[in-house]
This record gives C-alpha cells, sequence and structure tokens, in this order.
C-alpha cells in the first residue's frame, strides 16, 4: 500500500465510523412527544440552528473541493455533512409527526422519517409517507430548498471525486548534471 492511499483509507474509515455514530445517535435521541409550546418552539429554533450549521460546513466542504483542494479529508468531512443534513431532518420530522399525528400521514417510526427524509432527498416521492399539515409542509418546503441547494451540489462533488482518476504522473527526466558518467575508458562526446 502506498503512502498515498493511507490516509485516504483512513479518512474513509473514520468517514464511516462518524456516520454510524450518527445512525446510532439519530436512533437513541431521547425524543417525546410535546404540546407544550415553548418546549416546541425551542426544538424548532434548535433544529434551524441545527440545519443552518449542517448547511454551512457542507457548503464550506463544496467551496473547498471546488477550490479543487484535493485532501481526502475535505471530501470525507463532505460524506460525513451529507449524511448529517438527511439525519436532521430525519429527526425533525419525526418530532414533528409524533408532537401532532395530523401533520404526517403514514409517519410513525424513525424508520418511517428516515426513509421519508430520504425519499425527499431523492425526489422520489412515493406518496406513501406525506406531510399533510401545515408545519410538516414548511420543514418539508425548507427540506426541499436544502436538498436542492446544499445536498444535491454536495452529491454531485462527492460522486465527481469519488470516480475522477487521479492525474497520471510524468516521468521524471534527469538534470544533465545528475546524469551517470560514462563507464571508464570511454572516449569524451565530441572528441
Amino acid at each position: 500500500m502506498t503512502r498515498e492511499r493511507r490516509p485516504y483509507r483512513r479518512e474513509r474509515r473514520h468517514a464511516l465510523w462518524a456516520s454510524a455514530l450518527l445512525l446510532v445517535a439519530y436512533f437513541v435521541a431521547p425524543v417525546e412527544p410535546d404540546v407544550n409550546g415553548v418546549r416546541l418552539a425551542l426544538r424548532a429554533l434548535g433544529t434551524a440552528v441545527l440545519v443552518l450549521v449542517v448547511a454551512g460546513l457542507v457548503t464550506g466542504q463544496v467551496r473547498r473541493q471546488l477550490a479543487d483542494d484535493g485532501e481526502a479529508t475535505v471530501l470525507w468531512h463532505l460524506a460525513v455533512g451529507l449524511v448529517a443534513g438527511v439525519l436532521t431532518f430525519a429527526l425533525a420530522d419525526y418530532v414533528i409527526a409524533i408532537s401532532d399525528p395530523t401533520q404526517f400521514v403514514s409517519l410513525r417510526t424513525r424508520i418511517d422519517a428516515l426513509y421519508f427524509s430520504l425519499a425527499t432527498l431523492t425526489t422520489i416521492g412515493y406518496g406513501d409517507v406525506h406531510a399533510q399539515g401545515q408545519v410538516a409542509r414548511a420543514v418539508v418546503g425548507g427540506q426541499m430548498v436544502f436538498s436542492i441547494g446544499v445536498v444535491a451540489t454536495g452529491v454531485s462533488i462527492l460522486f465527481r471525486r469519488l470516480t475522477e482518476r487521479p492525474p497520471p504522473i510524468p516521468p521524471q527526466k534527469t538534470p544533465p548534471s545528475a546524469a551517470t558518467p560514462p563507464p571508464a575508458g570511454t572516449p569524451p562526446p565530441g572528441g
């Protein structure tokens, strides 16, 4: 294994672990239905801040990728940021659904919320789970804008970087001063 591949593999492994930890956190985060207006407002504010932070992180990573900073770290941070964005919206959808079951149709579990978030992100939209209430539609509208503006760009760059071939390494030319001297007894050139 070459030295150049080791950091890439290490960063990929770190990104996979970070994504797995985010997924575990998504499933174990304590969430309870809450109809208290103040707590709902605080949750909504916290979710909005988290979405803005994730959007800022992903946008920063996209900018670094567009600046052609080919570091493996940047690429894998972008991947983790995209996973965080999907999970943030899935958790927001789930909190809305358990706080007011009339907001979503057929969204009852965290798996349903993750499924809906991924279906919205990929613009598949099967229709089995969908937003029905005004709050849910507003959040899903924000998710769509986030998906188009941030995630689509990030995923596009991520796949481009993962599938592009590294540039060929040009052959090294030996400078004349470093050329090997002719064997002993060989007449000098031109003489």
